[in-house]
C-alpha cells in the first residue's frame, strides 16, 4: 500500500519561510518522479514543483527563486524549502508521486492526504 504522507505547514507571516516534508512508503521511490502541487479554496490544483530521482528540479514560475524541492532516495523523502513567502502562497499542498515528468495532476498516480498552509499579510 502506497503512502504519502506531508508534514511541515502552518502559519506564517509573509516573507517568512517554512519547510514542508513528505515521506513515501510502499513504493520503489526512485522509479518514481515526485511533486508539490497545491489548491486554494475555489481554485484548481496548481503544480508547484517536481524532482527526478537524479535531483533534477523544474519549478513553476510562480514559486521559481522562493521554493527549493529536495529529495532523499535513502530516507524516501522529498522536502520543499519555501521562502519569501506570500499570502497568495497560502493553500493546501500536496506531494504527489508518478511515473511521468508532468506539471498535470492527472499526471500522478498517489497523493498525500495534503498539508495547510496560511501565510498572513
Amino acid at each position: 500500500q502506497v503512502q504519502l504522507v506531508e508534514s511541515g505547514g502552518g502559519l506564517v507571516q509573509a516573507g517568512g519561510s517554512l519547510r514542508l516534508s513528505c515521506a513515501a512508503s510502499g513504493l520503489t521511490f526512485v522509479n518514481y518522479v515526485m511533486a508539490w502541487f497545491r489548491q486554494a479554496p475555489g481554485k484548481e490544483r496548481e503544480f508547484i514543483a517536481r524532482i527526478s530521482w537524479t535531483r533534477t528540479t523544474f519549478y513553476a514560475d510562480s514559486v521559481k527563486g522562493r521554493f527549493t524541492m529536495s529529495r532523499d532516495n535513502i530516507k524516501n523523502t522529498v522536502g520543499l524549502q519555501m521562502n519569501s513567502l506570500k499570502p497568495e502562497d497560502t493553500a493546501v499542498y500536496y506531494c504527489a508521486a508518478g511515473r511521468q515528468r508532468s506539471q498535470e495532476p492527472r499526471g500522478y498516480d498517489y497523493w498525500g492526504q495534503g498539508t495547510q498552509v496560511t501565510v498572513s499579510s
